[in-house]
């Protein structure tokens, strides 16, 4: 997504038995452009209306308790991630809990002279193929913080990183407050060379003053964007020109927030901790299992 952002995925994931979601969908005609259309978004939100909810995690449950283990694995560690990030990922309810008003909340801390968060994803139990998948997020703020909302291939690791292919569903860095991005990651165009696009906030407005919905349309060869039912951007196997296209497989979902790291840079005297990203649900609709 930039000269200095490198996706390095570290390959110590839970390796549980695997609940594939095969989904077909739908496709809207995308928006040609980031802006706001009034008749582009009636028309996403008659889609969501008329589609079949498969699965999805509302995060309900009591103030303090951990996301379901049925549906979560949390990765742990430290050591930068590949990105020069600062955060130690914990499975602490310090950095991951649900609130008790249907949410899960990750929390960016200050910890000592580090920083702890949580990385929560869904491989081996949560995978699906195709469809519409969303997620309402409020996201935190300041400068060094990066949340994310995005995805694995399901082979992932014993296909490793980029050929297991990534879809970045929504990423913030801090010093961009008001622009959410949308990145495709596989063979041939991975790291700084990813296949990616950008949303402004309508009002230009930070994206952390409330919660925003952030949503693919995945179908065979083809995924567009949105934000709040706005489509912004397409891409298809036109654009992975002669590399491969690999998102036609199922894919794990991962929520997370990082702290620091080439892309987003380290927090400084203005970045306030601790930073949470606040997530009221994650939605994938229009299963065919």
């Amino acid at each position: 997504m930039r000269s200095s952002r490198i996706r390095t995925i570290r390959t110590t994931l839970t390796a549980t038995a695997a609940l594939a979601l095969v989904l077909v969908a739908p496709l809207a005609a995308p928006a040609a452009v980031p802006s706001p259309d009034a008749g582009s978004a009636a028309s996403r939100t008659g889609d969501v209306e008329a589609a079949a909810l498969t699965w999805s995690d509302e995060f309900d449950g009591p103030a303090g308790s951990a996301p379901n283990g049925a549906n979560w694995n949390f990765e742990t560690g430290g050591g930068g991630w590949g990105n020069n990030e600062l955060q130690t990922y914990t499975d602490s309810r310090e950095n991951s809990a649900l609130d008790g008003n249907g949410n899960l909340v990750i929390t960016a801390r200050r910890s000592g002279s580090g920083y702890t968060s949580a990385r929560l994803t869904t491989k081996g139990k949560v995978q699906p193929k195709f469809g519409r998948l969303e997620a309402r997020i409020q996201i935190p703020r300041g400068q060094g913080i990066w949340p994310a909302f995005w995805m694995l291939g399901g082979q992932f690791p014993n296909t490793p990183w980029p050929n297991a292919g990534e879809i970045d569903i929504m990423e913030n860095v801090g010093y961009e407050p008001h622009l959410v991005h949308g990145t495709l990651h596989g063979p041939g165009y991975s790291g700084g060379n990813g296949i990616t696009g950008q949303y402004m906030h309508p009002q230009g407005w930070s994206f952390a003053d409330t919660f925003h919905t952030f949503a693919i349309d995945w179908r065979p060869g083809s995924i567009t964007w949105s934000v709040d039912g706005v489509a912004y951007q397409t891409f298809t196997t036109a654009n992975t020109g002669a590399n491969p296209w690999v998102f036609d497989q199922p894919f794990f979902f991962i929520l997370n927030v990082a702290v620091g790291g080439n892309w987003p840079g380290n927090p400084d005297g203005t970045t306030q901790f601790p930073q949470s990203m606040v997530v009221d649900y994650v939605r994938v609709y229009d299963s065919q299992l």
